[in-house]
């Protein structure tokens, strides 16, 4: 399906698009601009149990198909996304604000997750339990069921991709509920799925604000939940899962260090460190958000940090610059009240610091320096193109202040010794860590965070564990005397 700037996008269920119950639709704007892209369909509780249903009655489908058949299917599903690339790269440019560059490698992820789960669908295996010659005892893996998938709104297709392609390895089946400010591409993501022969109510979306993810949090009929986003609309999703006993995989905020020693090559640090927080305006949860540097470098990387920071290009995402706008208004205001706080608190900006006087949600890249790691900017996750860089005099200082915050999402470190970099790789409380790079991690790689980053892993084999669950079956050899 093509992109029109004037389409109307009703639910997905049971593979067709359907109206809501209410009638009601939303407006998704460009972010570069503020203009309108298209109406939205807004899913009420009613919609969201009609999609449990469809989910819940597909599968019986899904899992009486035999694994490789399942596996083609999801291989299938990564090849449309690959065919439909140029058309979901400049969606995802327009409605999330991320250059056009950056959509295009989201886009070509959201493939590899399809192919790279597709070769797991038939090699999910179970193991013997050695107990003796009388008793057979052995494992069975299975898929929870339902899974609903909550999406946030920096990488809406790529996160779905990564959610959904193990999940229907697994044998579930999925209720996605994109974030409403970009719920296209997702949209017609599901419509591929329909196309690649995923059987009827097997993907569902359904679209919204805060409503249609509370349904989808609650429901007694929803068996897992995928949630990626804020650590207090985390905790809130944890707490109403438990009142179902529903199992949650939780991928949350970070505010994630970035340590530069003193013999680190400084050109590849800055150029890390800048493309760690300035990557999609530095809405990643992933974001190097502080940057740990020695003294004695320290007054250099500012310089350089700044001179990088300068040579961004900003405009809108489909002119493919070289980072676009924030997302929407509300968080624009937010990422410039932390800036604010900033400077009230004493640090320094070096450069940036205040939104551009031009239509749109843009913010320049920002520089502190003179940042106490017990600041608000040093603690809390802006979620914007913003970097807190700190002076350290000594690798256990550095490490300290690496760990003195509630998340624990990634860190780096940056040095050229190898058994220091490895001792501070060691010591960092986080679920990935990097060195001599950021964004280190792949497909294949396990992601995830501990503190207050939340639970569960994603991407790599490691993430099926979160879709299946182990049943063990034992068998009585004894002979009976006769």
């Amino acid at each position: 399906m093509e992109f029109d700037s004037c389409q109307r996008y009703p639910l997905f269920i049971n593979n067709e698009f359907v109206q809501p119950s209410s009638g009601d639709y939303f407006t998704t704007r460009d972010p570069a601009t503020g203009d309108s892209i298209a109406e939205v369909a807004a899913a009420t509780d009613s919609d969201v149990d009609r999609a449990v249903e469809s989910a819940n009655e597909s599968l019986s489908a899904w899992q009486s198909m035999s694994p490789d058949e399942r596996g083609r299917i999801i291989q299938r599903i990564a090849d449309g996304l690959r065919d439909d690339a140029a058309n979901l790269a400049r969606l995802e440019s327009r409605d999330q604000g991320k250059p056009l560059t950056q959509a295009q490698n989201d886009v070509e992820g959201a493939a590899r997750y399809f192919e790279y789960y597709a070769g797991a669908a038939d090699k999910l295996e179970g193991k013997s339990v050695p107990r003796g010659r009388e008793t057979f005892d052995f494992t069975v893996r299975e898929p929870y069921g339902v899974s609903g998938q909550i999406i946030p709104w920096n990488f809406p297709l790529n996160i779905t991709a990564r959610g959904v392609a193990p999940a229907l390895a697994a044998g579930n089946t999925v209720v996605i509920k994109p974030a409403p400010t970009t719920p296209l591409s997702v949209l017609h993501f599901a419509e591929l799925c329909r196309d690649a022969g995923v059987p009827d109510g097997v993907v569902n979306v359904v679209t919204g604000a805060s409503e249609p993810g509370a349904a989808l949090a609650t429901h007694e009929d929803v068996d897992q939940i995928t949630f990626t986003g804020s650590g207090p609309t985390g905790q809130s999703v944890m707490k109403s899962a438990a009142e179902s006993v529903t199992p949650v995989t939780l991928e949350l905020g970070g505010k994630n260090p970035a340590i530069v020693m003193p013999d680190a090559d400084l050109e590849e640090a800055v150029v890390s460190i800048a493309e760690g927080i300035f990557t999609n305006a530095g809405q990643i949860c992933s974001a190097a958000d502080r940057a740990l540097v020695h003294e004695n470098v320290y007054d250099e990387f500012i310089d350089r940090i700044v001179q990088q920071a300068e040579s961004y290009t900003l405009g809108p995402g489909i002119d493919d610059p070289d980072m676009g706008p924030l997302n929407h208004a509300a968080h624009l205001e937010t990422v410039v009240e932390y800036i604010d706080e900033g400077l009230r608190e004493g640090a320094t900006i070096e450069t940036g610091g205040e939104p551009l006087d031009r239509d749109g949600h843009f913010v320049s890249p920002t520089v502190f320096s003179d940042v106490d790691n017990g600041m608000q900017i040093a603690q809390e996750e802006i979620f914007g193109p913003v970097l807190s860089v700190i002076p350290v005099s000594d690798r256990e200082e550095a490490v300290a202040l690496a760990n003195d915050t509630e998340y624990g999402l990634t860190g780096g470190v940056f040095s050229h010794d190898v058994k220091r970099a490895l001792r501070i790789a060691r010591d960092i409380e986080a679920g990935s860590v990097y060195v001599n790079e950021w964004f280190g991690g792949s497909v294949e790689t396990p992601f995830g965070g501990v503190k207050g980053s939340g639970i569960g892993r994603e991407k790599g084999l490691e993430a099926l564990e979160s879709y299946l669950q182990t049943k063990n079956i034992s068998v009585n050899l004894a002979a009976r005397d006769s």
